[in-house]
């Protein structure tokens, strides 16, 4: 099967397989609902993106340091106050992981909000592109991304430091829970790691996680998945909340205009702002009760 043809069911397998190849299962296959309209979403007038954000402004670039390499971060929100790393989709840092670090950055009385690029400057235009750069990814070197970012802000005026992610990155933050010990607090949504890149049953930091009821991505973000995964967090005793909402599909985060046509183009036409609304308001509240000082 082509990259092209596999469609955002990788997801869900690069996610399980945890490696730099995409392993199909007939069970993810079988099980995926036909309600995700495959061809739909890779059809060859597939739109492409113009990869900009409203507030890019805002944000000051930085280069962080890890093992023998280094990376570009991007940063918005007050200097001393409790950090966050935000974590990107399977797009990349484009305009709406931006959006969401700068509402982030905004929420109660503020974070800083730190951007890794795990794609080290790569953004995919279209589902094809956004495919093909997941499953290029280094899961393990991503996670040592991320414990270097949470270290950045450490030493840059946040006496504590969380991590968010959505999709890829929601994924990426739970093995984060695991696998980093200095992150204070994650909150993550609709992604879950493999078993061979982090067993969420050993999570250390306090996990509150979103998803979906209608997301459609077995084994990596559907309800099912997300009830596995409460069953594990329960297993870890750290700290924990799974939210699941109702009538709401993969990625109802994105509510850029941008991010809703991206969305319906994918065959996801929900649209629920007070479900947004109430994630926003129980991230803020979850953040704020493990990073204040």
């Amino acid at each position: 099967m082509s990259v092209r043809k596999q469609s955002m069911l990788g997801v869900a397998a690069v996610v399980i397989s945890s490696s730099s190849s995409i392993i199909f299962s007939r069970n993810i296959l079988s099980k995926s609902s036909p309600s995700f309209h495959l061809s739909r979403t890779l059809a060859p007038s597939s739109p492409r993106f113009s990869i900009r954000s409203m507030a890019d402004s805002a944000f000051r670039k930085v280069q962080i340091q890890r093992d023998d390499t280094a990376f570009d971060a991007y940063v918005v929100g007050k200097e001393d106050a409790p950090g966050i790393v935000v974590l990107q989709e399977w797009w990349g840092v484009d305009y709406e992981i931006k959006n969401h670090a700068v509402k982030i950055s905004q929420l109660g009385s503020g974070f800083k909000a730190l951007i890794p690029d795990l794609y080290r400057g790569k953004v995919g235009l279209d589902v094809a592109e956004a495919q093909h750069l997941m499953v290029g990814l280094d899961w393990k070197g991503a996670v040592k991304d991320i414990r270097a970012s949470v270290n950045w802000l450490k030493a840059n005026g946040s006496k504590k430091a969380g991590v968010t992610g959505f999709c890829m990155g929601g994924a990426l933050s739970i093995a984060s829970s695991v696998l980093v010990p200095e992150v204070d607090a994650v909150v993550a949504f609709y992604g879950v790691p493999s078993f061979e890149l982090a067993d969420p049953a050993q999570a250390k930091a306090p996990v509150q996680a979103h998803f979906g009821e209608l997301d459609n991505f077995v084994g990596f973000s559907d309800v099912a998945a997300a009830k596995a995964l409460e069953e594990k967090l329960k297993a870890s005793g750290t700290q924990y909340e799974v939210h699941i909402y109702p009538r709401n599909a993969h990625a109802f985060m994105n509510r850029s205009p941008e991010g809703i046509k991206r969305r319906k183009d994918m065959a996801m036409d929900d649209e629920d702002e007070d479900a947004v609304q109430l994630a926003w308001s129980r991230s803020e509240s979850w953040m704020a009760r493990f990073l204040s000082s």
